[in-house]
């Protein structure tokens, strides 16, 4: 029979347990950085989902296609980030920019050279971002574009809302739609 929880037994009791049950060393397990990858994904990829639905639940005429995998950090297994969405839309002075938006598990810079990732911050806070990019002519893959902006960041913010309306405003084709999502 379980025992019963710390506060039902006060309840019960009125009396405190002030020593905590034993600590077994032998069922002390460690996971390996595979595990850790595993779990850090399947989370990534759930907050993926979820902010997929909402994005595409604010507003019948902005639709975003389901584009969803994770990437975790090799060093750093329980770091990660996900692809969420990709569109194309008018940006600023340029008339057709692909784009793609992303959430991370941390915070940090976008990097210059082949490190993506500069300067991550640890903590508790998630990073909403999307990025400008362009088919690479050698070999077809997704690039940053960088000639959008310094190093190809559209957004990069640690605020939820905030990146619903950043990305709903890239997604937004009309002027009234525009005006709609700027209100919030």
């Amino acid at each position: 029979m379980p025992k019963a929880a710390i506060y039902t037994e006060f309840l019960r009791t009125g009396r405190i347990n002030r020593h905590p049950p034993e600590w077994s060393a032998e069922k002390k397990r460690y996971l390996t950085h595979q595990e850790v990858a595993a779990r850090t994904g399947r989370r990534l990829e759930t907050a993926g989902t979820l902010t997929h639905e909402r994005i595409n639940g604010f507003h019948r005429s902005i639709r975003f296609p389901k584009l969803l995998f994770h990437r975790t950090l090799p060093e750093s297994p329980h770091l990660g980030y996900c692809h969420v969405t990709a569109a194309r839309t008018k940006f600023a002075r340029f008339d057709d920019v692909r784009w793609s938006f992303y959430i991370a598990n941390f915070f940090s810079d976008i990097g210059e050279d082949e490190h993506f990732f500069e300067k991550i911050k640890l903590g508790y806070s998630r990073m909403y971002f999307a990025v400008a990019t362009q088919a690479d002519p050698e070999d077809g893959r997704l690039t940053l574009d960088r000639s959008v902006h310094a190093n190809g960041l559209l957004f990069r913010t640690r605020d939820p809302k905030e990146a619903l309306k950043n990305v709903l405003l890239l997604g937004a084709r009309e002027a009234e739609l525009r005006a709609i999502v700027n209100s919030l």
